[in-house]
């Protein structure tokens, strides 16, 4: 089954061509990180303009790439929720038009969905049941991935997601966006003990978790030594806020494996290439005996590749839709309206 699929959710414009799941035929990004970064972090309204102006060439390159014409398509899949909504408006309803002026099915793709597929890319040989720990700009996760399409929440944020939290304290000390990558880079030659961070516990599921106080402790240190002028350590501050961020991952990811006795352990998001945390993870894994899958940072980032690997088991499982499909900007990755 070929399927064209479309990511639009953010600040990325991809297109892909996928066929059966597992192999990408083609994937065409289109990156406006550039454009943003004079702004310090995504604007909405100038990433919804650009998706327009590109998503049309892009899927015509990615069909070129692929060597596959448009009569070849099975199906159509896009990325409906979450994400800044007018940039998902923009990938739906170019989805839509294909779809039906070439009158093939539409399959509509939750995009967290999607980051956990990227995985089947990477690692032909992963099938559920796993247990995945999803780490991206909005989203901190740890999901019980029963079968292609079912799954469990066991784990969440109660308010920040590590991404955005490496990336406000990132844009502070003046790194350029996307400051979480920067953040990586500068912490390879700090020393995580100078800097003491809390790590925060959640009351009631020993598997939430809260980044907040963890992001303005780290700000406020920030803040202060400009006040009183003082020279911060940015490497070794840098390398104590992902060693936090990291110590409230692992633990926790470390209970969920040897609470459900997964032996398979999947990272999916932007942040599953944070160095530290690949590291950390790695090792607890070893440890438990388990086998971990880190996806390729190319297939970290947000890209329309992994769209269509989830689209293709979104299609076996009954999951298509029709013109009525809409847009979201919150939705649970169980298909709940927020």
């Amino acid at each position: 089954m070929i399927i064209l699929a479309v990511e639009s959710s953010c600040d990325e414009t991809a297109v892909a061509v996928v066929q059966d799941g597992r192999k990408v035929l083609a994937d065409a990004i289109s990156s406006q990180v550039e454009l943003h970064r004079l702004y310090g972090g995504v604007v909405p309204e100038i990433a919804s303009r650009k998706h327009i102006e590109a998503i049309y060439t892009l899927a015509d390159k990615a069909l070129m790439d692929a060597g596959v014409t448009k009569a070849q398509i099975d199906a159509v899949a896009v990325t409906y929720a979450p994400g800044l909504i007018g940039a998902v408006l923009v990938g739906v309803n170019f989805a839509k038009a294909v779809a039906l002026a070439l009158d093939k099915h539409l399959i509509p793709v939750h995009h967290i969905r999607g980051h956990i597929a990227a995985n089947y890319l990477a690692f032909p040989e992963l099938k559920p049941p796993f247990l995945c720990l999803v780490v991206s700009g909005g989203h901190t996760m740890i999901i019980d991935v029963q079968d292609y399409t079912k799954m469990e929440i066991l784990g969440t944020t109660l308010d920040d997601a590590a991404g955005e939290c490496f990336d406000k304290v990132a844009r502070v000390l003046g790194m350029p966006y996307p400051g979480g990558a920067a953040l990586d880079k500068v912490a390879v030659g700090g020393d995580e003990r100078k800097y003491q961070l809390p790590r925060p516990n959640s009351a009631k599921n020993p598997l939430d978790m809260s980044f907040s106080g963890l992001k303005t402790a780290a700000l406020n240190l920030i803040h202060h030594a400009e006040q009183v002028r003082e020279e911060l350590d940015v490497p070794s501050l840098c390398a104590s806020f992902s060693g936090a961020v990291s110590d409230m991952l692992v633990p926790r990811v470390k209970m969920a494996l040897e609470a459900t006795g997964r032996k398979k352990l999947a990272v999916a998001g932007g942040v599953a290439a944070n160095s530290r945390i690949r590291r950390d993870l790695s090792a607890m894994a070893e440890k438990l005996g388990a086998e971990v899958y880190l996806p390729p940072l190319s297939l970290c980032g947000d890209n329309a590749a992994m769209i269509g690997s989830q689209a293709y088991y979104e299609y076996l499982a009954g999951n298509t839709a029709g013109m009525e499909l809409n847009a979201y900007a919150t939705k649970s990755i169980l298909g709940e309206t927020l």
